[in-house]
């Protein structure tokens, strides 16, 4: 069984801190049964923690506050669209939330799907699903859906040298030229104030 835990454990550490799933995106790899009693397990021994109904986490943790930190919401409703199969899609304000650029407290976050309606606890917050005609689907990035709803939200007046410096740096670099990619198809002002915030910088 210490294997087998082992392994599990490794195929969560792979996805990297902040990685939230359920027990079917292990389905594939081992049995109902010794999932259900290695989640049990790594849980037991501080590894991994319950965030929601059914999913799990594998935590960030901050050196500079020693502790860790809460769950990554973006994380945690990919893992339930991939649990139920569904397309989802961040609302615009939700959006704002997650890349730091809204200045409300974010209680709920709420993502459009092509699933039914449905309301979740995750530690401290709120998760809503709406049911919803989605149109911006098609990026390969969440980082591209995340930046085009947050700036569709904002408008185009209000995207600021401010809201760029924000926005940039709430990313990582690496993927700047695979958003820049990825975005390509979107409104002009919009992918015009992409490529500032993903402007690669040759040193």
């Amino acid at each position: 069984m210490k294997n087998i835990s082992e392994t599990c454990f490794y195929f969560i550490v792979g996805h990297g801190r902040g990685w939230a799933f359920s027990p079917s995106d292990l389905a594939g790899r081992f049995s109902r049964q010794q999932v259900d009693s290695l989640l049990s397990e790594l849980t037991r021994q501080g590894k991994i923690r319950r965030v929601a109904r059914g999913i799990y986490d594998y935590p960030r943790y901050s050196e500079l506050l020693r502790k860790m930190l809460s769950p990554d919401i973006d994380q945690v409703a990919a893992a339930y669209a991939r649990k139920f199969g569904w397309r989802i899609e961040v609302s615009g304000e939700s959006a704002l939330n997650l890349l730091g650029l809204s200045t409300q407290v974010p209680g709920r976050y709420v993502y459009l799907s092509d699933g039914p309606n449905k309301r979740y606890e995750v530690t401290g917050a709120e998760l809503e699903f709406r049911k919803s005609v989605l149109k911006d689907i098609g990026f390969k990035y969440r980082e591209s859906s995340l930046l085009v709803q947050a700036l569709k939200a904002l408008g185009k007046e209000q995207i600021t040298a401010e809201v760029i410096d924000k926005a940039r740096a709430q990313l990582d670099p690496k993927l700047f030229e695979k958003i820049l990619k990825d975005t390509q198809g979107a409104t002009g002002w919009i992918y015009e104030a992409i490529k500032q915030i993903c402007r690669v910088e040759h040193g």
